[in-house]
């Protein structure tokens, strides 16, 4: 007969085998992991709203979605179109010809096999032994092309259907989590709590400042090109308005990245008209300067955002992320400083000391979110009766009274 502590070592070692297997998956598709997560927290403030509106989790979740999560991303697919469109046009002219060779890959080609294609079109039967090679490296390109949109669709689609699905079953997994990790009263716990309403305070916060940051650069972009003298014009006025939303969110750059181009370029448009207008030039600098740059950083995003992360842990995290992990790490690195800075906070101090492990905050107290606290109340707390509150924990779905 096997003894209890065999077996379970055994359950033990199926368990890592598992864990192993959960980390290989979870690094092999990171990305829509990484955009997943983003989606749900957020967003899901909003589905807490439609929540207690149409009384379904399903319902609400679809609802997030197709009101909030799919039309930023269209938003945002649209503004990159336009800025590629006007860089394909600065570099290399916008004539059909040109467009007809870039759509079918010809400028993958080098200018030999160009100029040998061309030919082979103009005579075919002057080298109809190299048109198949041409042909075979033209469709070559064009399934890469393919692939790497359909690649993109893919990662697109399911990374929204992940947020979906966290938004539908959040208040089981919320169950689910506490069940883990035995109770309110756990270290374990107090940190999951307060990861969690990180997450959503960073992400949510930033969705919501991008949001109205975006619409706050559109309408000062279109107001300047109303008010502009004859000759001077600011271009993709939505879409500029939309990049300065999303440049927004990395603290202290903001709109800088986008803004100051847009007033060098307007500087060098009032160079060539006809009169002096260097001075509207530096009207619009200062302008641009107040509402893009300082009123975002000391009034509208501490607003927005609510309870307040160290704000240079995540200017690194959203410049480096890009740079350590590609264009997803604009995501990913914030949610590791998170993870990193609430055990450093409520974890680490106990284990260097030898302390019992307990649940609150040993450093860094007024930073981050308190474990005491939930999205709609105490975690942790209880009611007269004294009985744990076992809606504090609910989300997207769960009845509460404020969020």
């Amino acid at each position: 007969m096997t003894s209890p502590s065999r077996n379970r070592l055994g359950w033990w070692l199926y368990i890592l085998a598992l864990a192993g297997a959960t980390l290989f998956l979870t690094y092999s598709f990171i990305d829509i992991l990484v955009l997943g997560v983003f989606g749900y927290y957020a967003t899901r403030p909003v589905c807490d709203r439609f929540s207690r509106v149409v009384d379904s989790d399903r319902i609400a979740a679809a609802l997030t979605i197709a009101v909030v999560l799919l039309p930023a991303l269209l938003l945002v697919i649209y503004a990159s179109t336009q800025v590629f469109q006007q860089l394909q046009h600065l570099v290399g002219g916008s004539s059909t010809s040109m467009l007809v060779s870039r759509v079918f890959g010809l400028d993958a080609l080098s200018a030999a096999e160009r100029a040998q294609l061309l030919s082979t079109l103009e005579n075919p039967l002057s080298g109809s032994s190299s048109l198949q090679g041409s042909l075979e490296s033209i469709l070559r390109k064009a399934l890469q092309a393919v692939q790497m949109v359909f690649g993109a669709v893919v990662l697109l689609a399911l990374s929204v259907t992940l947020s979906y699905a966290l938004l539908e079953r959040d208040e089981a997994l919320s169950k689910t989590v506490v069940a883990l990790v035995g109770g309110r009263d756990t270290t374990a716990y107090a940190y999951a709590v307060t990861v969690d309403n990180d997450l959503e305070s960073v992400f949510f916060g930033n969705l919501l400042f991008v949001a109205v940051m975006a619409v706050i650069a559109t309408v000062l972009y279109g107001a300047t090109n109303y008010l502009a003298p004859q000759g001077l014009q600011i271009p993709m006025v939505l879409t500029l308005g939309v990049l300065t939303g999303l440049t927004s969110l990395i603290p202290i750059v903001v709109g800088k990245v986008v803004y100051l181009p847009v007033v060098a370029l307007l500087g060098l448009q009032a160079t060539r008209a006809a009169g002096n207008h260097l001075l509207f030039v530096g009207g619009v600098l200062a302008v641009y300067a107040l509402v893009l740059d300082i009123l975002p950083q000391s009034v509208i995003q501490p607003y927005l955002s609510g309870r307040k992360f160290d704000t240079i842990l995540l200017l690194f995290a959203y410049v480096l992320g890009p740079v350590l992990f590609g264009w997803y790490g604009f995501f990913f690195l914030p949610i590791v400083v998170v993870l990193l800075f609430e055990a450093v906070r409520i974890v680490l101090p106990q284990l260097l000391r030898g302390d019992p492990l307990g649940p609150e905050p040993m450093l860094a107290e007024e930073v981050g979110a308190n474990p005491q606290e939930s999205r709609d109340g105490t975690f942790g707390g209880s009611d007269s009766d004294g009985d744990t509150n076992e809606t504090a924990a609910d989300g997207c779905g769960a009845e509460s009274d404020e969020l």
